[in-house]
């Protein structure tokens, strides 16, 4: 975690996705997955460019399985824009940060 994103659990998915009255980006990934890794700094970047616009979090996907199940989640990374506790827009594996910004700006400007 840094200071751009905040962490998302099973405990708080409710009070700070669903509920939260900005566009919430979610980034599923775990410790062991490569693509994760490569997409995180592009996940900080989005962050830091669309601050006041959409949160950013990260979700470990093995430390929350009932989520990743609830919303169908079958690889990682994937990223998920939830905008009024909706899931409006997901993005499954490593994709370059243009195309990534380009399906979250029609949701966020």
């Amino acid at each position: 975690m840094s200071d751009k994103t905040f962490e998302v659990t099973e405990a708080n998915f409710q009070k700070e996705v669903l509920e939260s009255t900005e566009p919430v980006l979610i980034d599923f990934w775990a410790e062991w997955c490569t693509p994760c890794k490569m997409i995180s700094p592009l996940v900080e970047q989005i962050a830091d460019e669309y601050k006041g616009k959409v949160r950013v979090g990260k979700l470990d996907a093995d430390a929350n399985p009932d989520v990743l199940m609830r919303y169908n989640v079958m690889g990682i990374p994937t990223l998920m824009l939830f905008k009024g506790g909706e899931a409006v827009e997901r993005i499954t594996g490593y994709q370059p940060k243009d195309k990534i910004t380009s399906k979250l700006i029609p949701h966020i400007s």
